[in-house]
């Protein structure tokens, strides 16, 4: 397939590659790193600048310190995987901590309401939501929040 890598993580059946799948330490320290190794990748799909130096920085990395504090409680024995998966219709990043997750629907609402204004849960899942196209979480044996960018 032209434009895809040739690394063996292509499948024919959603016309997707795997772009990065990567497994951090619970160490906050690790997530500018891996954010700014995303956003140069992202400028190689020629993805609208917004998105590459807003959308995807801000949200996952309210998904990654989610993962990391929330998930893992900044545990040192954890960790934190990322893949980031790439098709024709969307860009997906899993973000997958080894902790229990928490209630999404709990903290979705708007912090910028008076009521909420003042309260420091749910502003990263508020943004989450703002600047990707769907969020997602699925509990199991991992935890896993899933971010959407439609291209």
């Amino acid at each position: 397939v032209p434009g895809v890598p040739d690394d063996g993580l292509f499948d024919p059946v959603t016309h997707s590659y795997v772009a990065l799948d990567v497994e951090i330490p619970s160490d906050v320290r690790q997530i500018e790193p891996i954010v700014s190794l995303v956003t140069e990748h992202c400028r190689t799909l020629h993805l609208p600048k917004r998105q590459c130096s807003l959308n995807i920085p801000v949200a996952l990395s309210e998904a990654l310190s989610n993962a990391i504090i929330r998930g893992n409680h900044e545990d040192p024995r954890k960790h934190v995987r990322l893949r980031a998966t790439v098709s024709d219709q969307a860009l997906v990043f899993d973000v997958v901590d080894e902790g229990r997750g928490f209630d999404m629907e709990a903290v979705s609402h708007d912090p910028t309401t008076p009521q909420y204004i003042e309260r420091e849960d749910g502003r990263g899942v508020f943004l989450m939501h703002q600047l990707m196209d769907r969020v997602e979480q699925f509990r199991g044996p991992q935890h896993v929040v899933r971010l959407t960018l439609n291209r």
